[in-house]
C-alpha cells in the first residue's frame, strides 16, 4: 500500500488493524497579523484568508503523514482537525489521529448455490430423490441430495447416478455416487456433501436434474432398485409450484377417470381406495375444486403450434370460465402474441401461465 489512508472513523472496510502505533500530530502556524487582517476587512479578505487557512491545513496534514511514516504506519484512524489561537497572537492548524498498520483482508470467495428439483420418481416405496443441491466456490463444487423416506426406514446410504441437464439440453451424468446420511430414519433425509466433479460455469447453466437409484442400505440389508424411473411430465417450474402446494414428494397433479385416481405422489390407486397406498394422502383432500374443467382446454392448447391458435382455443371456452379469470387469461394471450413476434414460439410459456392461473385457485 503506497499511499497513507486517513479516516475520521475507527477503521476501513476490507482491512484489519495489525498494530496500533500511537498518537501522531501535524501543525502549521500562520502569522501574528492573520486574525487582525480578518477583523479589519472581512469582505475583502475572506476568500484570501480562507485560502490561507486551507494551506495551513494542508501543511499540517503533511506533517501528520511524516510523523506517521516515522512510526512505519500505513494509515491513520480518528483524524481530527482544529484551528486555534496560539501564544503571541499566532493562529495555527493542528491535525491529529492514531497511527496504525493495517492489512487488506482476503476477499471472500463468491458462494455458488443451485437447487434443482428432481424430474423423475419411483412408484415403489424406495427413498425418493426430490432435490439436488450444488454448493461451493469457484474451484470446489459439492453436491447433496434430499430424499423423501415414506417408511421412515433407517437409511444408511443410497447409491445413485445423477443426470444434470443444462439450458442447452446437454446432459452430464455423474455415475454411482454414494450418498450417506447422519439421520436416516425421518421422512425427509438429506445426504452429506460429495464432490460434484463439475465446474462453476456448468453449475450456472443447469436447469434440472434426474437421480437414478441403483441400491440403498439399511441396518437390515442392502436393497437393489432395478425399476425404471418414471419421468415427470410437467416443467421444472411447474413441478416446484406443485411441491410448494402439495408437499416436497409431489410429482403429479391429481387425476381421475372414475375407475382409478392418480395421487400427487404419482401412485395410481383404484377408485374405491380412499387413501393413497404409497403416501397416505386422502383423495378427498387433493381433489381439484375449480368449477371449470380446465384440463380439457389445456390438452387442446397443447395440440396447437402458435399463440394465435391457443387464443382461439381459449375463446371457445371463455364463456365457461369464471369472469374473474377471463381478463387475466386474455392478458396472457396478448402478451404471448407480442413476444412471439420478436422472440419466436411462445407456446409452452403461454400454456404454463394459463395452467398456473387455475392451479393457484385449485390449491
Amino acid at each position: 500500500m503506497s499511499d497513507m489512508l486517513l479516516t475520521t472513523g475507527t477503521g476501513f472496510e476490507g482491512y484489519e488493524v495489525e498494530e496500533y502505533l500511537g498518537i501522531v500530530t501535524g501543525e502549521a502556524i500562520l502569522g501574528t497579523n492573520f486574525i487582525k487582517g480578518i477583523a479589519a476587512s472581512v469582505t475583502d479578505a475572506s476568500e484570501q484568508d480562507m485560502a490561507k487557512v486551507e494551506k495551513a491545513r494542508e501543511d499540517a496534514e503533511k506533517q501528520l503523514f511524516k510523523a506517521a511514516k516515522k512510526k512505519k504506519a500505513n494509515a491513520i484512524l480518528g483524524v481530527q482537525a482544529i484551528y486555534t489561537n496560539l501564544e503571541g497572537g499566532s493562529f495555527g492548524a493542528v491535525i491529529y489521529g492514531t497511527a496504525v498498520r493495517i492489512r487488506e483482508l482476503p476477499k471472500p470467495e463468491e458462494k455458488i448455490c443451485k437447487e434443482l428439483v428432481v424430474m423423475n420418481y419411483y412408484a415403489r416405496l424406495v427413498p425418493r430423490p426430490v432435490k439436488v443441491i450444488l454448493e461451493g466456490s469457484k474451484d470446489n463444487i459439492n453436491m447433496k441430495v434430499l430424499f423423501f423416506n415414506y417408511n421412515k426406514e433407517d437409511i444408511l446410504a443410497v447409491r445413485a447416478s445423477v443426470e444434470l441437464t443444462n439450458v442447452y439440453d446437454e446432459r452430464l451424468v455423474i455415475k454411482d455416487v454414494d450418498f450417506t446420511f447422519d439421520k436416516g430414519n425421518v421422512s425427509q433425509i438429506e445426504s452429506g456433501f460429495v464432490p460434484a466433479q463439475i465446474s462453476e460455469n456448468d453449475v450456472r447453466l443447469l436447469k434440472e436434474a434426474k437421480v437414478i437409484v441403483s441400491k440403498y442400505a439399511t441396518p437390515r440389508d442392502v436393497f437393489a432398485c432395478n425399476d425404471t424411473p418414471i419421468a415427470v411430465t410437467m416443467s421444472a417450474r411447474r413441478l416446484e409450484s406443485l411441491k410448494q402446494k402439495r408437499g416436497i414428494d409431489a410429482v403429479e397433479k391429481y387425476q381421475t377417470d372414475g375407475m382409478i385416481w392418480t395421487c400427487n405422489c404419482g401412485h395410481v390407486n383404484e377408485a374405491g381406495t380412499d387413501e393413497c397406498l404409497v403416501c397416505g394422502r386422502k383423495q378427498e383432500d387433493i381433489k381439484v375444486t375449480t368449477a371449470f374443467n380446465y384440463e380439457e382446454m389445456i390438452e387442446k392448447m397443447r395440440e396447437k403450434e402458435y399463440v394465435m391458435e391457443i387464443k382461439d382455443v381459449l375463446m371457445d371456452y371463455i364463456k365457461s370460465i369464471e369472469p374473474k379469470y377471463r381478463l387475466q387469461l386474455l392478458e396472457i394471450m396478448e402478451s404471448g402474441l407480442q413476444y412471439e413476434k420478436t422472440r419466436g414460439n411462445m407456446k409452452d410459456t403461454v400454456i404454463e401461465k394459463v395452467e398456473k392461473v387455475f392451479e393457484e385457485e385449485d390449491h
